[in-house]
């Protein structure tokens, strides 16, 4: 069997939401400078006054068998980098050699260890995956040795919803109601704020806390924009409150930081990250630093599923745990069905973000009742629904 076609489609459709659906963005390491500061939630075009165009773009390889593997969706640049210098070294090769497929890209991509082009390589590496699952016929997580487990617990990321502190109260007792035990809110203010945004920060965990009191956890994810001391202050502010982390409190690169504020930060917090690092090379640095107590690469980003299993036994060797970011959930829910429950303890599930990503899948991956069952579907369940599907755009090397 051999790999046919590499194509990269750009799909529409229509999403009904009568709300906004950003409410809110996030904090983010340039809004030290006033003039971003000010720049809205992320645009999503409306196409109606109840309704959004929806534009995904996913890649497809196609085997001479006839069995195809999707990913995605992807952005442009990583379609671009797909189909000018990828999709060569991919044709004509054994599909099923995944761990052959991803070295040789990556030891082409020689500026690509890192970004866009990593990411591209991520996809490539689940569209393979979706495909041998679907020439075996089984979900990728038997592939991998799992399911380990009956069901995994999700925690909802709670990005683009509102701060005003009346609907967080509405929206935390809502996704408590739903089943989940555990949340993850963003809040909006950083060094740039003063006292004034700590007060603010803190006013979010507060109300969370009041909310859906105490035996449901909260994680805050501070997206990089922090610093050490402030993210020391803020410790100090939130403990009595319990959150059960704080991620990604200082840009990926300083580990230093990282190391320092974990050292330092009381024992009753965690310290998160790794969202925004790549491969095992990148996360090893984190670990032997001693920079986390948690580490959450992306499985569409990091290196694709060939990747993550290698930094998943990194992590169980520095025994820390690890909860892939939630940009994906079928590729995450197979991935994390085939890991120790002890390594793994999570799924993190991004309400708005996964729902988005998942609209044009034909059985997209929902918690139910707070949790998630092994995936049943060959590969990573992949299949597009043509019911939601109103055009499409194959793309071409620029």
């Amino acid at each position: 069997m051999k790999i046919a076609s590499v194509r990269c489609v750009e799909y529409t459709g229509t999403l009904d939401h009568p709300e906004e659906f950003w409410e809110e963005r996030l904090i983010r390491p340039v809004d030290i400078y006033p003039r971003f500061r000010s720049e809205g939630p992320p645009h999503l075009p409306r196409s109606g006054e109840r309704s959004y165009r929806v534009e995904s773009l996913f890649v497809h390889v196609e085997a001479d068998s006839g069995v195809v593997g999707t990913a995605g969706p992807i952005t442009r640049e990583q379609a671009q980098h797909i189909l000018t210098s990828m999709a060569p070294l991919l044709l004509g090769q054994d599909p099923l050699a995944t761990e052959q497929r991803w070295d040789q890209l990556h030891r082409y991509c020689v500026h690509g260890r890192k970004g866009t082009e990593m990411m591209a390589i991520s996809a490539l590496d689940c569209a393979l995956w979706d495909l041998k699952g679907r020439h075996f016929d089984v979900p990728v997580h038997v592939l991998l040795g799992g399911p380990v487990r009956d069901e995994i617990p999700a925690y909802a990321s709670a990005l683009g919803y509102s701060l005003d502190p009346d609907r967080v109260r509405e929206r935390a007792a809502q996704l408590v109601g739903e089943g989940y035990t555990a949340m993850k809110w963003f809040p909006r203010h950083g060094p740039a704020d003063g006292r004034g945004g700590m007060a603010k920060n803190e006013e979010l965990v507060r109300t969370l806390r009041e909310t859906v009191g105490p035996d449901v956890d909260i994680m805050v994810d501070a997206w990089m924009s922090w610093d050490v001391p402030y993210t020391l202050r803020m410790a100090q502010r939130l403990v009595d409150y319990a959150p059960h982390w704080i991620e990604e409190p200082v840009q990926p690169d300083r580990i230093d930081s990282y190391a320092q504020i974990t050292a330092q930060i009381d024992n009753r917090i965690m310290i998160t990250g790794g969202e925004h690092e790549y491969t095992r090379w990148g996360q090893h640095q984190l670990m032997r630093s001693r920079a986390l107590h948690l580490t959450q690469p992306d499985t569409y980003w990091a290196g694709g599923i060939s990747e993550l299993l290698k930094i998943a036994a990194l992590a169980s060797t520095y025994d820390v745990k690890l909860i892939p970011h939630g940009h994906s959930v079928p590729a995450n829910a197979n991935l994390s069905f085939a890991l120790p429950v002890a390594l793994t303890p999570m799924l993190e599930y991004l309400v708005k973000w996964n729902a988005l990503h998942q609209f044009f899948l034909a059985h997209p991956v929902h918690p139910v009742g707070g949790v998630v069952t092994p995936p049943t579907r060959p590969g990573l369940g992949m299949d597009l629904d043509e019911d939601k599907i109103e055009g499409r755009r194959e793309l071409h090397p620029a």
